[in-house]
């Protein structure tokens, strides 16, 4: 086997979900306590980040609808900002973010997280595709005015579902994404709504961030059954870090880049090599002992490459996968 940190650097590696400190954090190009700033990247060769807008889940009120969109444009405006870091490019295509590694610049890729930031006008979504948003996550954790959460909140209120899936609001919500040229992320919503959504929109759907429910029994992983879809619908399961979606009751200190790659063998056997990808979740709650922050990105390669993995399979699994969903929904776009 070639030197993992070699073969690491020679793959174009991208995580399809990173949060972001808010509304005050350190500066994105130095170095800091957070799991990734520019520094870490550079240091872990993790090429490029997609970074979420992250709007939480709140009672629903003309006035709580108009603070969660000020709060998704105020952050992607942010994200915006750190793309013009020295090193670093704001990238909007799949072709940007290729032609940034070439070029040796850092990735940045805006996104949003819960489709609570569209304040229920799907509308809303073409000022985030304009300020680069590439994908959205339809939910959070509580029901919103699109769709069905794959975990209710009693405290807003949330009955275990309001949907039966997606709202018509969330289906014209899809069809615009799908008009812009934005990705639909099925990351926390309920099972119901994940199918509906597969097979409701135009492009395939993904999960930016999500693991695998058969290894880890948590609300917020995928079934089989939704493995299946997603297969079907050419979109992708990106693998990621957080600690309880890898083990039940997982704590960060136990769990290891094995456990993660538990979860890829599982997918990449059940669905595919082709739609299976990698994510970290870093600062949103992902981490753990061997994969704590972006510099020790090569980890993961490493444990993969051991576990037989090809150079050209790591290549899928760290970005050409996801690139090419990312394409599927340009080229579909109007």
């Amino acid at each position: 086997m070639s030197d993992p940190i070699d073969l690491h650097r020679r793959l174009l590696t991208l995580d399809s979900h990173i949060d972001i400190p808010w509304p005050d954090g350190p500066a994105f190009a130095a170095e800091t306590q957070r799991r990734v700033d520019l520094p870490k990247m550079r240091r872990g060769h993790l090429a490029c980040g997609f970074f979420a807008a992250y709007v939480p889940q709140t009672r629903r009120s003309p006035e709580a609808h108009e603070a969660a969109y000020a709060r998704a444009i105020d952050m992607l405006g942010a994200i915006r900002a750190m793309g013009q870091a020295e090193g670093a490019r704001l990238c909007r295509t799949a072709n940007d973010i290729e032609a940034a590694v070439r070029d040796g610049a850092t990735a940045i890729v805006p996104a949003v997280e819960n489709g609570h930031a569209c304040a229920g006008d799907p509308a809303r979504l073409r000022q985030f595709a304009a300020l680069g948003a590439r994908y959205m996550t339809l939910t959070h954790t509580g029901h919103n005015a699109l769709s069905d959460s794959s975990n209710p909140r009693a405290d807003l209120g949330d009955a275990e579902t309001e949907h039966r899936g997606l709202s018509e609001i969330g289906r014209a919500a899809i069809a615009e994404m799908n008009r812009l040229g934005m990705v639909v992320d099925i990351s926390h919503v309920s099972k119901a709504a994940m199918l509906q959504a597969a097979a409701l929109s135009r492009t395939p759907v993904v999960a930016t961030h999500s693991c695998v429910r058969a290894l880890c029994d948590n609300l917020r992983n995928l079934d089989n059954e939704q493995l299946d879809v997603l297969r079907d619908a050419g979109g992708v399961a990106q693998i990621t870090a957080v600690p309880y979606f890898l083990r039940p009751g997982g704590r960060a200190d136990g769990v290891t880049p094995a456990d993660f790659a538990a979860h890829i063998d599982y997918a990449v056997s059940r669905i595919g090599l082709a739609h299976v990808g990698i994510s970290s979740d870093f600062d949103g709650g992902g981490g753990f002992s061997g994969w704590h922050d972006a510099a020790e990105s090569p980890a993961i390669t490493a444990e993969l490459a051991r576990r037989g993995y090809a150079e050209a399979e790591l290549s899928a699994l760290w970005s050409g996968n996801f690139l090419r969903v990312l394409r599927a929904a340009e080229a579909a776009a109007d």
